[in-house]
């Protein structure tokens, strides 16, 4: 099994030992100082009217402080007077809402690190949306439009996605990861309908990738390498067409790349199966099948690693 941190990789050659998600993406994240840790990692509270983004009117984007997920736009920043900076809206798949210990409110933190961010309310009227995400400063970094690099996206399916996403999601450069469905013809599929193979979707993955930091083709090798790509409507021991080995490219260039990996593969002798398909919408799924295998503690059953190229 090849794990990827920080660029290099780990050969993990011994038997009993093996990072979690949480263990390798703890390595990535930037260091804090402890007045940021005070909110952040032990969820407390900056005080009002003190952040630097409270008034805050450059255009841009918003990060989460612990790991440069990108978090909320500026165009959807408001002035509520509360003292914190607040948005009507945020990044599709950036944020996670928890109830709060208070046992009232609900505590919303970031979708790929946890990161604690503040807390979200409901019809106040402030903005037609009616919704406020009320944010510390403290817990966010801010990248202007100029200096914005474009994140990019990447759809692949190789199986049952809880695999898939476990593994691609430890790649340097992936900034965040959803399983969801695509490729079917039923519009908002729940799992037991894709189970029932009545929608044609396959269980799919989306990549949010920086492509400064990695690019299409090292994540598309990598696909190729952790599920069997010359398997038909099947990944091992789970089988049907939700199964089926597929990339939803995005673009002419994603599929030109793709296409040119499986010429080598087949160079190579192996019979892909994997079909090249325009990516349509993506539909997420229950929340309960996101990072299922971080939050069971469990391992992939059906994936593993194995060099191909």
């Amino acid at each position: 099994m090849k794990l990827y941190v920080g660029g290099i990789v780990i050969l993990m050659l011994f038997v009993g030992y093996r990072l979690t998600i949480s263990e390798e993406k703890e390595m990535n994240f930037n260091k804090l100082t402890v007045e940021e840790e005070g909110v952040i990692i032990h969820k407390g509270t900056e005080p009002p009217f003190s952040g630097k983004y409270y008034k805050y009117k450059e255009d841009g984007t918003y990060l989460c402080k612990r790991c440069d997920a990108p978090l909320f736009r500026s165009g959807d920043k408001f002035e509520a007077e509360c003292g914190w900076p607040s948005f009507d809206d945020e990044i599709p798949g950036a944020i996670k809402r928890v109830p709060d210990t208070d046992g009232e409110r609900t505590e919303i933190v970031c979708a790929n690190c946890g990161a604690h961010l503040g807390h979200i309310f409901v019809d106040e009227g402030f903005t037609e949306k009616n919704i406020r995400h009320c944010v510390n400063s403290i817990s966010l970094k801010f990248v202007p439009a100029e200096n914005e690099t474009q994140l990019q996206r990447a759809y692949f399916a190789g199986g049952c996605f809880w695999g898939t996403e476990y593994l691609l999601q430890q790649t340097e450069g992936v900034i965040s990861t959803r399983a969801g469905y695509m490729g079917g013809q039923t519009e908002n599929p729940m799992y037991e309908e894709v189970c029932s193979k009545a929608t044609g979707h396959a269980e799919t993955v989306e990549v949010v990738f920086d492509p400064s930091k990695t690019t299409f083709e090292k994540l598309a090798r990598l696909f190729f390498e952790i599920h069997d790509p010359t398997q038909v409507n099947r990944q091992g021991p789970d089988v049907g067409d939700q199964y089926r080995s597929a990339i939803f490219y995005v673009d002419n260039g994603q599929k030109q790349t793709a296409e040119k990996l499986i010429k080598i593969l087949e160079g190579k002798g192996y019979d892909i199966a994997t079909e090249l398909v325009k990516a349509d919408t993506f539909w997420e799924a229950e929340e309960y099948h996101q990072d299922y295998y971080e939050h069971t503690g469990k391992q992939p059953y059906c994936h593993f690693y194995q060099k191909r190229f």
